[in-house]
């Protein structure tokens, strides 16, 4: 069909009833309109890189690809707009151009700005929140077709909740962030034991403006990412041409052979997991922030990610790997740890509290449910809160006790779009029907 729409992971499909491509708020305002007096839903979509359905649109969609502008930057306060469509991998050369960058950044970069910031998108530091905190005004379109905006004096309810909106209260057509001076980063990868990882996790979690680490399950080692913020101005030691090329070639075309081999044979993938976590390279490099970053995922994948209280980290990964040991389980890519400040968005994960975010990965070929579903379980019984674009089935009744604001978000989405024009199935799941949902 014309209209088929993919993910990137290949796990969710549309065929929406039509598709638009919406320049300006105006115009995203009368294809709501027409959306209401057909009877139908209306969707917007970023990259389509969430592994969760929270972008399909059986109804509408509306592709903000034209929506790209840099509409206006104030050098002196950092204040930036940029169109919803906009995506990070484009904005971050431009905001350097006028020496400014995000604050922080997570680990893919193929993401829109409204589609990050709309499912609580986040990278790793104690310090810092996720990509929403940066926000400073949005503008929407609202479900009666009106423009309007919000920031902390203007609908600060709105506002409090439509940084992490899930596309549920109305269409992100502008994004206004706070930036800051352009800085490079210091980074250093290592190998290290998991338990030696494990003993010392607040530690290395605190001791660095951002530390992460992988950890293959099969196995007792994992790597460590440290980075350290430096002027813009430090020289800068970017990683070589050569060693570039041979990590395309490891983490792209390589690992992609090797998950094939571990597919279609599923007694290698442990000693593969083994040799992808022995074969992780130590190195050390600086340069730009939003060159660090960000890391190129060509090898397909699907994903889910739960957010705990980061005391309970060590105990929720010594579950994990016990689940693992005991079931005949095949898992070919690593767990992936990071941290989070907590902030005040209303459906943020890390709302109120700081984090400790746990994400689960199997290759898109390989089973996945079996594992994904014990990692949910053991994560839930810590308060775990999913990530809104990765693979969970939990329902409003189990998330409702889990956010301080969640009957808020819902009263407020209720009062915004009583019919549901901005909903689809995961929405329908996760916050429940609207009181007039429509039935297309």
């Amino acid at each position: 069909m014309a209209n088929a729409w993919r993910n990137w992971a290949g796990n969710e499909q549309a065929h929406p009833v039509r598709v638009a491509r919406p320049a300006d708020a105006d115009e995203t305002a009368a294809e709501v309109a027409a959306a209401l007096r057909n009877g139908q839903r209306i969707k917007a979509i970023g990259s389509g890189h969430s592994f969760s359905p929270v972008a399909v649109a059986p109804g509408v969609q509306l592709q903000l690809d034209r929506m790209n502008r840099l509409i206006s930057v104030d050098a002196a306060t950092g204040l930036v707009t940029v169109g919803a469509g906009m995506p990070l991998r484009e904005l971050n050369p431009l905001l350097a151009r006028h020496g400014l960058a995000m604050e922080i950044l997570g680990d893919i970069d193929r993401q829109t700005i409204s589609g990050a910031i709309s499912t609580g998108t986040h990278g790793s530091s104690t310090r810092f929140g996720g990509i929403a905190t940066q926000v400073r005004a949005l503008e929407l379109v609202l479900a009666d077709g009106t423009v309007t905006r919000c920031s902390p004096t203007e609908r600060p309810d709105l506002f409090a909740a439509a940084r992490v909106g899930l596309g549920a209260l109305g269409i992100i057509t502008e994004v206004t962030l706070q930036c800051v001076p352009l800085y490079a980063l210091h980074a250093v990868d290592a190998r290290q034991p998991v338990a030696e990882v494990l003993g010392r996790l607040d530690e290395l979690a605190d001791a660095n403006d951002h530390f992460e680490f992988f950890w293959f399950p099969h196995s007792e080692v994992s790597l460590t990412r440290r980075f350290t913020r430096r002027p813009a101005d430090v020289e800068l030691t970017p990683i070589g041409a050569l060693s570039t090329r041979l990590d395309e070639l490891l983490n792209g075309p390589g690992f992609e052979a090797l998950c094939r081999v571990g597919t279609r044979f599923p007694a290698t993938v442990r000693p593969i997991a083994r040799f992808a976590a022995r074969a992780m390279s130590a190195r050390e490099w600086t340069d730009l922030s939003y060159r660090i970053f960000a890391s190129s995922r060509p090898v397909r994948f699907l994903e889910g990610e739960f957010a705990i209280p980061r005391e309970h980290a060590v105990d929720a990964l010594r579950e994990i790997k016990d689940w693992v040991d005991r079931h005949d389980e095949r898992i070919s890519f690593p767990l992936e740890v990071r941290f989070v400040a907590q902030d005040d968005i209303w459906l943020s994960t890390a709302q109120g509290r700081a984090n400790c975010y746990i994400a689960f990965h199997q290759y898109h070929r390989m089973p996945y449910q079996r594992y994904f579903r014990a990692c949910q379980d053991i994560l839930s019984a810590y308060g775990g809160r999913p990530h809104w674009g990765k693979m969970h089935d939990l329902d409003a009744t189990a998330l409702r006790p889990r956010y301080e604001h969640f009957d808020d978000f819902v009263a407020l989405r209720d009062k915004l779009d009583p019919s549901g024009v901005f909903a689809n199935p995961y929405l329908d799941r996760v916050l429940g029907t609207a009181p007039e949902a429509l039935s297309s």
